[in-house]
C-alpha cells in the first residue's frame, strides 16, 4: 500500500504532482478481475440486500462470462454502445464488467431522466441496445420508450426499428424471473441470460484483441448549452482511478463497503464498484435507491466495513429517528464527495457514525473522477477543510482563469488537472473537447479552488454557475435551452440558490412574449415527464428583463442576491 505523497519542500506556486511508486494497471477490466478471481474465488464479491442475492467472485465471474456470451449473441461487436437505465441492483454490475469484457462500451443513462433527455442520449451515442428497468416508484420506463417508439409494439425482440431511435436494435427489461408480463419488442433480462454461456470461446478471442485504452464507458455530464455531454471513459482511466481511491481508503480483501450512491454516476461505479474489485473487497448493495434507513440496517447487517455517500445522505442517516439502534461499530472507512462537505457533519460522521477513517474525494467525470482525496492519513483539519492530495499518477495545478498563470499558494483560480485520469474526449464532439483540454493535456476543470503550500487543495466556487443539487450537478444553460421551447417563453435565466435540503435549488427568471400568459404551474407542467425532477426549478418568477452590465452581459449574480433577498435566505456554512 502507497503512502499517501506529502510535497517536500513546501510549493512556491500551486502546482502538485501525485506519487509514482506504484504503477500504473496496464490491462483492460476484464482481465483484471478474471486474475483477482483467480486470487479469491470463494470471497464475497457482491451482496444485493434488497436482491437477496450474494455472489462469491467465482460465481460473479461465471454470471459475468454468461452475460457477456448473451451480449454477442445479439449480434454486438466491440465498440457497439449499450445503454443501462437503471438504478442500483446485481443486473447493473453484470452490465459494467460483461460489456468491459467483450469491447462493448456501456452507456450510463440517469434513472430520472425523460422522455426527451433519454432520447437524446440514446441517439448522441448511436444505442444498439438497451437494458432498462421496467420501473421505478414514479418512473414507467418502458412507457416512456413506448412513447418515443410506438413501433414497436408489432416487432419481435431483436429487430426493432423506429423513427425516433434508429439506431436501437434491442431492448432488454430487468424482471423478477417468471413475473410480470411479456412486453411486445422487448426480451427479459432473465430470458437474455440464460442465453449465455459462461465457456463461450468467443470471449477469450475477443479479449485477446482489448487494450487498456480504449474507450469502455459513457457518462453524460450537463453541458453549459444545450444537452449533456457524453464523457467518454477508458478502461485505462477507471480501472486505476478506482485503484488509486481504494489505496487512499486502505481497502483490503477483508473490507466491506457499502454502496447507496446510484451506480450510473462515478461515485458508484467507480469509487465503488471498481474500488472494491481492484482490492478484493465486498461490494454491498442497500437498496436500488437511496435509502437512509436499509442504509443503517445493511451496514448492521452485513457488517459493513466502508460507507459511501453525499453530504446529505449522512445528514439523513445521522438524523433518522431510529439511527441508535444500530451497530454501525465495524464501519472505519468511506468517501464523502459530490458537494462541499459541512465540518460539524464531518465531526458527526466520524465519531456517531465510527468512520474515524472517512476521506474526502474530489473531482469530476471528465477525469474518471477523482483527482484530489484525503486519505486516512490526513490530519483532522484537513480532513474537514479541503479535499485532500492530488491521487498519484496525475498532476493538479491553479492558475488564473484569464492570464493561465499558475498562482501562488493560498491564491483562488481554475483548477486544472493532467494524467491518465483525463478522459478519451467528448463523444462525437471534438470542439468541446478541445475546448475543455488544452494542447498541453491539462483538463480544465471550471472551478474555483486554492491551494496550500502542502498541497492541499479547497474548492471555493464554480467558474460557470453550475448548481450542485442533492450531489447532482446541473448548468443552468440546459435548463435554460429546455425552457426556450416554450412558445410562451421569450428568455429565461436560470441560478441556483441556497438550500438547507439540497445544497442548492434551481430558479427561473422568464420573459414572456408580448401576448401570451404563464403561470409557475404552466412551466412545472411543461417540465414533468421531460427533463429530469431535479432540474426542474423550484423557483420561478416572471420578470420584464434581466440585470445587464453597460455591454449586455447578463449579471446572473445579481438575480441570485435579489432572490436570496426575497425569500431571505443564507448561504450555508461549509467545509
Amino acid at each position: 500500500m502507497s503512502a499517501e505523497p506529502m510535497p517536500t519542500p513546501l510549493l512556491t506556486r500551486s502546482l502538485a504532482q501525485g506519487a509514482t511508486d506504484v504503477p500504473l494497471i496496464d490491462e483492460p477490466i476484464g482481465a483484471f478481475f478474471d486474475a483477482m478471481v483467480a486470487r479469491q474465488p470463494e470471497r464475497e464479491a457482491l451482496v444485493s440486500a434488497h436482491q437477496q442475492r450474494r455472489y462469491s467472485y467465482l460465481a460473479l465471474q461465471c454470471e459475468v462470462n454468461r452475460l457477456a456470451s448473451a451480449l454477442l449473441g445479439l449480434g454486438l461487436v466491440p465498440g457497439d454502445r449499450v445503454g443501462i437505465w437503471s438504478h442500483n441492483n446485481a443486473e447493473w454490475v453484470l452490465m459494467q464488467l460483461a460489456t468491459a469484457k467483450v469491447g462493448l462500451i456501456l452507456v450510463n443513462i440517469n434513472p430520472a431522466y425523460r422522455v426527451a433527455e433519454v432520447e437524446y442520449a440514446l441517439n448522441k451515442v448511436d444505442c444498439k441496445a438497451l437494458v432498462t428497468m421496467a420501473s421505478f416508484k414514479t418512473s414507467d420506463y418502458l412507457a416512456m420508450l413506448r412513447e418515443l417508439a410506438p413501433e414497436w409494439v408489432h416487432a419481435q425482440p431483436g429487430s426493432l426499428a423506429s423513427v425516433r431511435l434508429p439506431h436501437l436494435q434491442s431492448v432488454v427489461w430487468i424482471d423478477v424471473a417468471g413475473q410480470g408480463d411479456e412486453q411486445p419488442g422487448m426480451q427479459r433480462f432473465s430470458d437474455l441470460l440464460a442465453s449465455g454461456q459462461p465457456d463461450d470461446p468467443r470471449l477469450s478471442q475477443v479479449a485477446a484483441t482489448l487494450k487498456s485504452t480504449d474507450p469502455i464507458n459513457i457518462q453524460f455530464t450537463s453541458g453549459t448549452t444545450g444537452f449533456p455531454k457524453g464523457a467518454t471513459l477508458t478502461h485505462r482511466n477507471i480501472l486505476n482511478n478506482g485503484f488509486f481511491i481504494g489505496e487512499a481508503m486502505r481497502l483490503s480483501p477483508d473490507d466491506r463497503l457499502c454502496i447507496p450512491v446510484p451506480l450510473y454516476h462515478c461515485f458508484g461505479m467507480v469509487l465503488g464498484n471498481l474500488a472494491c474489485l481492484t482490492h478484493g473487497a465486498t461490494m454491498v448493495y442497500p437498496n436500488d435507491g437511496f435509502d437512509a434507513l436499509s442504509v443503517l440496517q445493511t451496514v448492521q447487517n452485513e457488517r459493513c466495513t466502508g460507507l459511501h455517500g453525499v453530504p446529505t445522505m449522512f445528514i439523513a442517516e445521522l438524523d433518522h429517528p431510529r439511527f441508535k439502534e444500530f451497530d454501525l461499530s465495524t464501519l472505519r472507512t468511506g468517501i464523502m464527495a459530490g458537494s462541499p462537505c459541512p465540518t460539524e457533519v464531518m465531526k458527526r460522521v466520524m465519531t456517531d457514525m465510527h468512520l474515524s477513517q472517512i476521506t474526502i474525494a474530489y473531482g469530476m467525470t471528465e477525469t474518471s473522477p477523482v483527482s484530489c482525496q484525503s486519505s486516512i492519513d490526513t490530519p483532522l483539519d484537513k480532513r474537514v477543510s479541503t479535499v485532500g492530495l492530488v491521487q498519484p499518477h496525475l498532476e493538479v495545478k491553479v492558475i488564473h482563469p484569464e492570464s493561465g498563470d499558475i498562482v501562488a499558494p493560498g491564491v483562488s483560480g481554475e483548477l486544472c488537472t493532467r494524467g491518465y485520469s483525463v478522459m478519451h474526449g467528448y463523444w462525437d464532439d471534438a470542439p468541446r473537447t478541445q475546448e475543455a483540454i488544452d494542447a498541453a493535456g491539462w483538463m480544465h476543470t471550471g472551478d474555483l479552488a486554492t491551494m496550500d503550500s502542502s498541497g492541499y487543495v479547497n474548492i471555493v466556487g464554480r467558474i460557470k454557475d453550475m448548481v450542485i443539487r442533492g450531489g447532482e450537478n446541473v448548468y443552468p444553460r440546459e435548463i435554460e435551452e429546455f425552457l426556450y421551447r416554450h412558445p410562451a417563453v421569450q428568455d429565461v435565466q436560470v441560478v441556483g440558490l441556497p438550500d438547507k435540503r439540497y445544497g442548492e435549488e434551481l430558479c427561473a427568471w422568464i420573459v414572456v412574449r408580448p401576448g401570451q400568459t404563464l403561470t409557475e404551474d404552466d412551466i412545472r407542467s411543461f417540465c414533468k415527464g421531460q427533463i429530469a425532477h431535479y432540474k426542474v426549478p423550484r423557483y420561478i418568477r416572471f420578470v420584464e428583463g434581466f440585470p445587464m452590465t453597460v455591454t449586455g452581459k447578463i449579471q446572473k449574480f445579481r438575480i441570485r442576491d435579489e432572490m436570496k433577498n426575497q425569500l431571505g435566505l443564507e448561504e450555508e456554512k461549509t467545509a
